[in-house]
C-alpha cells in the first residue's frame, strides 16, 4: 500500500526530499536559538551562545550537528543510488523514510528520549545504507 503511494512518483521528489534534508539543521538551529533565548546581540558569537545552552535547547544543538554529520551520506546515497538506476520510486520512498527517521530523531532527541533517539538513528541510517546495496546490485 505504501509503495502504491509512490508508484507515479519521479525525481522531482527526491529533489524536493533532498532539499528538506539539507534545511532540517537549520530547523534544529533555529529551535535550538528560540528555545535559547537567543537574541540580536547574540549574533556576534552565535556558536559560543549554542554551546552554553541547556536542556532542550543544547540537545537540539546536538541534533543539528549530527544532522550535518549525517546528510553527506545521505545525499551520496540518494546521488548513487540515481546514477545506478535503482527506480526512482523505491529511491523516493527510502528518502521518505529517511526523513521521517530524521524528524523523529530530532524530535526524541529534543525530548531527552534517548532510547528512541539511537533507534530512529539507525533506521535512519538504514534507510542509506539500503540505497547503497541496491546501487551495488543495480551497478553489476
Amino acid at each position: 500500500m505504501i509503495a502504491a503511494l509512490f508508484a507515479d512518483t519521479n525525481i522531482k521528489l527526491t529533489i524536493i526530499l533532498m532539499v528538506i534534508a539539507c534545511l532540517l539543521p537549520f530547523v534544529c538551529a533555529a529551535l535550538a536559538k528560540y528555545l535559547g533565548g537567543y537574541n540580536i546581540k547574540d549574533n556576534q558569537t552565535p556558536r559560543e551562545f549554542l554551546a552554553n545552552t541547556h536542556g532542550a535547547a543544547a540537545r537540539l544543538n546536538h541534533a543539528q550537528t549530527n544532522s550535518f554529520e549525517s546528510l553527506p551520506i545521505f545525499l551520496a546515497s540518494v546521488l548513487i543510488a540515481l546514477y545506478t538506476f535503482v527506480p526512482v520510486s523505491i529511491i523516493n520512498i527510502l528518502a521518505t523514510g529517511y526523513l521521517i527517521f530524521r524528524i523523529c530523531f530530532i524530535m526524541s532527541y529534543a525530548t531527552n528520549l534517548s532510547i528512541l533517539r539511537s533507534v530512529t538513528w539507525m533506521f535512519s541510517l538504514s534507510c542509506c545504507i539500503m540505497l547503497f546495496i541496491l546501487a551495488y546490485q543495480m551497478g553489476i
